[in-house]
């Protein structure tokens, strides 16, 4: 009788086994035919094992659970049946096996697994703490000891000479040795050889037609620019030979340096010449005008035009009302009108001088706002120096801290270059540890690759055997063919019964009734449209006129009003607290312009030593430069409208080929 064996059995089966899924009859069942090749003895203590260990697997899995908790941190939760059937052994089956029995398979299984197991599960400190304690909560505390703690602990001194027993071979190093490793030989595949693959039949090339050269012009510069240059060339040599001829026949006797006096007034005309210039000004557009004129037609549709009409026929009806009360002798209100009118006026008037106030302010508050921010300015600029000794005061330090971490730092990578020396032996022990993980981890895959090719080898004979029987429905032939007789009725027994040849005249019949009806349908709103149609030029034409009235009256009323504004603004001008303001307004001018010159003086006596030398060789450079300048503009100018003409009458042939 092997024991190692018998107990790898079964663990396997309780690997198997799922409580959820299977039935322990039926599993039991299944697993004795599996166990027909081993002898009854076998068969039975199997049998009797698997379901000892299913029957009390609450009380097993405390132990393991206790165990694995305590002292089986390092051990794979893979091994937890194996530890679950020694424990059904050591609880039920010990009496029966007996010591001698029992010891042969523990020897027979791993000897450190087993004695860390057995030195936990017969301590009796534990027995009588832990164990006792979860086992209560399962059953009755005198069922418990009388059962199973009282027996455990009646056993714990011949399992001590078992343990010592296992402690001597494991510090004789008397372990299973490892199985030397296969090395892998590599193999040449046996590969067929591909078959010449014939050569492709060449493609046709298509012919392409000849497509027109491209013209020579495309690739050339236009002869304007170079035209320009020569002519620029010939200019400037022109009036070097001019120049040079003056210089060499100017008179002896008269003095070819300028006074003072006339650089003086040169240099006046040139500032009042460059001061006139307006490189810097905006140009607008100016202010858009309050009235436009309606220079391009508005489309309206139908909705607007008859809206516009109305509006325009209910204002005739009102003022034909008018027209009726004063011909009946109605009092006409001119006076209220005129009170009203002067009313406005006064309105007006007020509020352009309330406008003018409130511009004269904000004039005034810019100013004051300009001379705040030069007050800041400087506050800045003081706390801008300040701000910078800061800084460098702070960068010292930093750079003082950075040199001492720096150091600190090399002592520390020190440090640890010295304890990964430290660490290459824990590697290699950590090394050995993991590749036997790996080879116990690859066993247990194995065997679960196997189970679960099997049970995909007989899922697809059980898709083949369906396949095959819904191709043999499929292939039993049906007859689909149906003769109609259009004449014939169905004899359903109903009134609204027909055969189908009546049922196309019926529908053929309506269909020629419906196009009657169209047909009616469409001269009727062809006729409406026509009509709507007249009414909508009338009405354009009645608020073609109404428009040009209107533009008229508004017109005069523009001009009037442009009038009574100007009035108004003469007036308010004269207003006295507008000329307050006003004077209010050029004392702050003149005082930032004060402040204005006396910054710039300093500033002017500051480089007033180094411009005075370069002022003497630009104004020669400036006369000169502004001389070319003149000359080059305006040939220029002259081959710019050459081109433009030419320009203008190629676009002018191009709309003529467009129109024709």
């Amino acid at each position: 009788m092997n024991y190692k064996e018998l107990v790898k059995e079964v663990t396997r089966l309780l690997d198997t086994f799922k409580e959820y899924k299977h039935c322990i009859d039926s599993f039991t069942e299944d697993a004795a035919k599996e166990l027909k090749n081993l002898s009854s003895d076998d068969q039975k203590f199997v049998i009797d094992a698997l379901l000892g260990c299913t029957t009390h697997k609450k009380l097993l899995d405390t132990v393991v659970n206790i165990f694995y908790i305590h002292q089986g941190q390092k051990l794979l939760r893979a091994d937890q049946n194996l530890f679950i059937v020694v424990c059904y052994l050591a609880m039920f089956q010990l009496d029966d096996l007996g010591l001698e029995n029992f010891s042969k398979i523990i020897k027979s299984l791993d000897i450190s697994k087993m004695h860390k197991f057995l030195s936990f599960f017969f301590n009796v400190n534990n027995l009588t703490t832990q164990i006792q304690e979860e086992w209560s909560h399962i059953y009755d505390v005198s069922v418990v000891q009388s059962n199973w703690i009282a027996p455990l602990i009646r056993w714990c001194g011949e399992i001590e000479k078992l343990l010592d027993h296992l402690a001597s071979k494991i510090s004789k190093g008397s372990l299973r040795k490892k199985s030397p490793k296969k090395i892998t030989e590599p193999k040449e595949f046996h590969l067929t050889q591909p078959k010449h693959r014939p050569l492709p039949a060449s493609e046709v090339i298509p012919q392409q037609d000849r497509s027109k050269p491209v013209p020579a012009t495309t690739h050339k510069s236009p002869k304007e620019p170079d035209i320009l240059d020569e002519m620029k060339q010939r200019n400037r040599q022109k009036a070097l030979e001019v120049l040079n001829e003056a210089s060499s026949q100017q008179f002896r006797c008269a003095n070819p340096q300028k006074s003072e006096k006339t650089q003086k007034v040169m240099s006046q005309i040139l500032q009042s010449r460059d001061a006139e210039l307006k490189f810097d000004k905006l140009y607008t557009s100016g202010i858009p005008s309050t009235q436009k004129a309606n220079s391009l037609p508005v489309k309206l549709n139908t909705t607007a035009i008859l809206r516009e009409g109305a509006l325009y026929n209910r204002q005739l009806e009102v003022e034909l009302q008018r027209i009726e009360q004063l011909s009946k002798g109605a009092s006409e209100p001119s006076a209220f009108l005129q009170w009203q009118k002067e009313m406005k006026d006064k309105d007006l008037q007020e509020e352009l001088a309330e406008l003018e106030r409130r511009r004269l302010e904000g004039r005034i508050s810019h100013e004051e706002a300009v001379l705040a921010r030069e007050r800041v300015l400087e506050r800045n600029h003081h706390k801008v120096q300040q701000t910078k000794e800061e800084t460098a005061e702070l960068m010292r330090k930093y750079a003082e801290k950075r040199l001492k971490e720096e150091k600190e730092m090399r002592e520390l990578v020190q440090q640890v270059a010295d304890g990964h020396k430290n660490s290459k032996a824990a590697k290699a022990q950590l090394q050995e540890i993991k590749q036997r993980i790996v080879k116990e981890v690859s066993e247990q895959s194995r065997e679960l690759l196997t189970q679960a090719l099997e049970e995909a080898q007989a899922e697809l004979s059980r898709k083949m055997e369906l396949i095959r029987q819904i191709h043999a429905f499929e292939s039993i032939p049906l007859v689909r063919q149906k003769f109609v007789d259009e004449t014939e009725i169905a004899g359903h027994d109903l009134l609204c019964e027909m055969s189908l040849a009546e049922l196309r005249e019926r529908l053929m019949m309506l269909r020629e009734l419906q196009e009657f009806e169209q047909e009616e349908r469409r001269i009727r709103i062809l006729q409406e449209k026509q009509m709507k149609e007249e009414l909508l030029l009338d009405q354009l034409d009645n608020i073609a006129l109404c428009r040009s009235l209107a533009e008229q009256a508004a017109t005069a009323y523009s001009q009037e009003e442009k009038r009574m504004k100007s009035d108004l603004r003469e007036a308010v001008s004269k207003d006295e607290r507008v000329l307050a303001l006003q004077k209010t307004l050029e004392q702050k001018q003149q005082e930032r312009l004060q402040k204005k010159t006396e910054k710039a003086n300093t500033k002017k006596n500051e480089k007033e030593p180094s411009l005075r030398v370069k002022n003497s060789i630009h104004k020669k450079q400036v006369l000169e430069e502004h001389h070319w300048q003149e000359l080059e503009r305006s040939l220029e100018q002259q081959v710019h409208g050459i081109i433009q003409q030419s320009s203008n009458k190629t676009n002018a042939g191009q709309n003529q080929r467009r129109v024709f």
